[in-house]
């Protein structure tokens, strides 16, 4: 079987960011669209054991977005929203996060900024997101709730809906 992923690249280039480097198999207007619209959204923003039943985005700037999981085990349910502060089809999405901590609880501080760009080189999207926290508490408190591996799984659904 050949592998279709490769693993995020993940580093803390300063006291309040994160910075998270993905590729992925797939043309940059592609990659695009998973991001930005809802029906491709829910097919891979999530864990295993978890369904999607709120993705509601208005992709533009000032837009807002809310998303919401329940866990298919024990209905528990936990989300983010936020507001798109800048939308630049197929280069660059960026928006305000917050976390939803519903009945799961946990502190991911008091939200973020996220600035994804996505680039294409031969076929192949590389998303370079950067996720700035207010400080680094907050940046240790999120990073603490084990997001980093969330996103990869994501970043695997994702390669899959790629590839069908």
């Amino acid at each position: 079987m050949t592998k279709i992923y490769e693993t995020a690249d993940i580093t803390t280039p300063n006291d309040t960011d994160l910075l998270v480097k993905r590729s992925f198999k797939a043309p940059r207007r592609m990659v695009w669209r998973a991001y930005t619209e809802p029906e491709l959204v829910r097919r891979w923003m999530g864990a295993p054991g978890w369904s999607m039943p709120l993705c509601e985005m208005d992709v533009r700037v000032g837009g807002k977005f809310r998303w919401g999981w329940k866990s298919d085990e024990d209905g528990k349910q936990m989300g983010f929203h936020g507001e798109y502060s800048e939308v630049n089809a197929p280069t660059r999405l960026a928006n305000t996060e917050y976390y939803d901590a519903g009945d799961i609880g946990g502190d991911m501080g008091s939200g973020a900024a996220i600035r994804n760009d996505f680039a294409e080189r031969e076929g192949i999207t590389t998303l370079t997101s950067v996720i700035r926290y207010k400080s680094k508490a907050e940046r240790e408190a999120a990073m603490s709730t084990g997001m980093t591996d969330g996103m990869e799984l994501s970043y695997k659904n994702l390669d899959t809906l790629l590839a069908a």
